[in-house]
C-alpha cells in the first residue's frame, strides 16, 4: 500500500505542477494545453477508466489514494508533502458522478467494491445510505433493484460483516440470479445456507470458483433440495479437490443425486481429503456402490471425515422439488373452536357456529384449530385458504382456555404463524413480533415445508403450480409440531389439499 500510495502522490503532483496527466497513454498536446486548462477531473475519469481496464485489480488502492489526495481535508494533512490544488466541490462532484455511471454498468463484483471504496474517499455515501436505510426497515425488495444498488448492498455486507458468520441466501432472494450478485459475499462468509433456492448447474460452477479461491472463508456449505444433479456435483467436485478449498462440512440431501455424482465426490475427496469433516447425501439415490465409495473415507486415516448420512435413500428421492415430502393432515376435531364447522370429510374448515361438547383440547374462545398428528423428519403440505387466516405449526402445549394473546398462534415462543390476507397480503408471526412480506402478488394456496431435526420452517404462496419463497424460519425445534390454523375474519377458510 505504501507503493500504491506514492505512485498517487507522483501522479496527483505531476498533474498538480506541470498539467501533465499521466493516466493518458498519449499525452496532450501543448496547442491542446494552451487552448485548454488542466482539470483534475479528467485525471480522476482517466485513472477511473485504466482501473476498471486492470485485469486482476492491481490499480484499485492506487486509484482510491489518488482520489483522497484532492480533497482539501487530506492536503492540509498532507500540506509538508503537495501544494493544496483546493479542488472544488463541484469537480469533486463531477467524478463522484462518474464513477456511479460506471457501477451502474454492471460491472464485476470486484470492481464494483472497488468503486463504492473510491465514493467513500470522495466523502460521498448516499448510495450505500439508501440501501442501508431499506436493510434497516426491512423494506428491502430485491426484485426491483439496480445494479447499483445491487453493489451497494454487496459493500455493505462485506463492509459491515453482516451476514458474514452465516450468510442466508433466503433472506434476499431464494434465486440463482441472487446468489451470483451476491457471490462475494458467500465466498468471504463462514456458512452459507442455500437450501432450497432453486440453483442449478450454474450455481455449482460459480460455487467451485469460490472453494478453489485462495482468499475463500467458507467452512459450511447448505445445498440441500436443490436440482444440482450428478452434472452439477461434478462440477461443484472441482472445487472441492482444489488445495485451497478448507470446507469443512458439506450439506447435499435431497439433490437428485445418483452413484455417478457419488464417485466425483469420493474423487474429489481423495484429491484433497484433509479439510471435509461432516457430509449430508440423506435423501438422494447413491446405489450401493456410491455409499461404498464413500464410506471408505470414513476408515482412511488420510481423510478427516468422521460423519456420513446416507438415509434415507431409494429411488423415491429423485423427484425434483419439495412435494415428495408430502404429507396427509388430518383435523383434531377436540380442537376445534365453535365459531368454525368442518366439512369436506373434515378437510374445509369456515366460520359457523356449533355447539360441540366440552374438551380438554378445544380451543374455548380463541377460533384455532390443530392437527390430530405431530410431524417428524421433512413434511410438506399446501391449503387453499379466503379471507384472512393464520397458516401455523405449533407445540402441543399451546394454551387453549381463555382470551390470552399468549393463545394465539404467533404470539408466543412455542408457535410460528403465517398471515395470509387477501387485503394485506403476507406477513410472519413469531413471539409476538410480526415481520411484513413483500411479494408482488397473493395466490390463495400456501404451502409449508418443515424440516424438523434441521429446525427448518419455510412458507410459500403456490402460483400456477411453481412455489414463492416467502420466508424461512431457522430454529431449533425442541418438541413435535403440529400444523394449526386460526381464523381472523369471518370470511375466513380453509381447504386441506393434496399436493
Amino acid at each position: 500500500s505504501v507503493q500504491e500510495f506514492l505512485a498517487a502522490l507522483h501522479v496527483h503532483l505531476t498533474f498538480s505542477k506541470s498539467g501533465v496527466n499521466l493516466m493518458e497513454e498519449q499525452q496532450t498536446s501543448l496547442w491542446s494545453k494552451f487552448f485548454k486548462q488542466p482539470n483534475i477531473y479528467d485525471l480522476h475519469q482517466s485513472a477511473v477508466d485504466k482501473a476498471l481496464e486492470s485485469p486482476n485489480g492491481h490499480l484499485d488502492l492506487f486509484l482510491r489514494f489518488l482520489l483522497g489526495l484532492s480533497l482539501q481535508t487530506n492536503q492540509t494533512l498532507l500540506q509538508g508533502l503537495l501544494t493544496q490544488t483546493g479542488s472544488s466541490s463541484q469537480t469533486n462532484q463531477k467524478t463522484v458522478q462518474y464513477i456511479k455511471e460506471k457501477i451502474s454498468e454492471n460491472q464485476s463484483p470486484e470492481k464494483s467494491i472497488n468503486l463504492f471504496h473510491c465514493l467513500n474517499e470522495l466523502n460521498d455515501v448516499s448510495l450505500v445510505e439508501e440501501i442501508q436505510q431499506s436493510l434497516s426497515s426491512g423494506s428491502l425488495s430485491t426484485d426491483k433493484l439496480s445494479p447499483a444498488q445491487w453493489s451497494a448492498l454487496v459493500f455493505i455486507l462485506l463492509s459491515s460483516g453482516k451476514d458474514l458468520e452465516v450468510f442466508d441466501l433466503k433472506k434476499y432472494s431464494a434465486s440463482e440470479e441472487v446468489l451470483l450478485r451476491l457471490l462475494p459475499v458467500v465466498k468471504a462468509s463462514n456458512k452459507a445456507l442455500l437450501s432450497d433456492c432453486t440453483l442449478y448447474q450454474r450455481s455449482c460452477e460459480v460455487l467451485s470458483s469460490v472453494l478453489s479461491s485462495q482468499s475463500s472463508g467458507l467452512k459450511e456449505l447448505d445445498l440441500s433440495n436443490n436440482n444440482l444433479q450428478d452434472s452439477g456435483l461434478k462440477l461443484l467436485s472441482s472445487g472441492l479437490k482444489s488445495p485451497h478449498c478448507h470446507l469443512e462440512t458439506l450439506s447435499l440431501s435431497a439433490c437428485l443425486i445418483t452413484e455417478e455424482g457419488c464417485a466425483s465426490l469420493a474423487s474429489a475427496l481423495s484429491s484433497n481429503p484433509s479439510h471435509l469433516r461432516e457430509l449430508d447425501l440423506s435423501y438422494n439415490h447413491p446405489g450401493d456402490s456410491g455409499v461404498k465409495l464413500l464410506s471408505a473415507g470414513l476408515k482412511d486415516p488420510h481423510w478427516r471425515l468422521d460423519t456420513l448420512r446416507v438415509e434415507p435413500a431409494g429411488v423415491r428421492w429423485l423427484t425434483p422439488g419439495l412435494r415428495k415430502y408430502s404429507c396427509q393432515l388430518s383435523i383434531d376435531t377436540n380442537t376445534v373452536n365453535r365459531n368454525l364447522t368442518l366439512s369436506d370429510n373434515n378437510r374445509k374448515v369456515t366460520w359457523e357456529v356449533q355447539s360441540y361438547p366440552d374438551h380438554p383440547d378445544r380451543f374455548d374462545y380463541r377460533p384455532q384449530l390443530l392437527c390430530r398428528t405431530g410431524l417428524t423428519g421433512r413434511c410438506y403440505w399446501e391449503v387453499e385458504w379466503r379471507g384472512e387466516v393464520f397458516i401455523s405449526v405449533s407445540y402441543r402445549r399451546i394454551g387453549r382456555k381463555g382470551f390470552s394473546i399468549d393463545h394465539l398462534f404467533g404470539r408466543n415462543d412455542h408457535s410460528w404463524s403465517l398471515d395470509c390476507s387477501e387485503v394485506y397480503g403476507y406477513s410472519v408471526w413469531y413471539n409476538n413480533r410480526q415481520t411484513p412480506i413483500s411479494s408482488s402478488s397473493v395466490s390463495n394456496r400456501a404451502a409449508v415445508y418443515v424440516d424438523c431435526p434441521a429446525g427448518i420452517l419455510s412458507f410459500y404462496r403456490v402460483s400456477s403450480d411453481s412455489l414463492i419463497h416467502l420466508h424461512t424460519f431457522n430454529t431449533t425445534f425442541t418438541e413435535p409440531l403440529y400444523p394449526g390454523f386460526w381464523f381472523w375474519s369471518t370470511s375466513g377458510s380453509v381447504l386441506l389439499c393434496t399436493a
